[in-house]
């Protein structure tokens, strides 16, 4: 499992939720933005704040979440 360096959690921003880099982008809604279809290059024009290896992180973070497995986020 590559590092997540990214992927920050505070109970203080977005209820506690998996964030990129403790701005109020959750990781559900990068995976969301995917999953129905939207590019990565899609995602990054319409939240021009993030960069590729944020949805990248955040897409590793779900995959890893979904095989069960606990992971130590970064404090932001």
């Amino acid at each position: 499992m590559g590092h997540l360096d990214r992927v920050t959690q505070q109970p203080d921003v977005m209820g506690g939720k998996a964030c990129i880099r403790g701005m109020r982008v959750t990781v559900g809604m990068i995976v969301n933005q995917i999953g129905v279809g939207h590019s990565i290059d899609e995602v990054l024009v319409d939240f021009p704040y993030l960069e590729r290896e944020d949805i990248l992180q955040a897409l590793r973070y779900a995959a890893w979440r979904a095989e069960e497995h606990e992971v130590v986020l970064a404090t932001a």
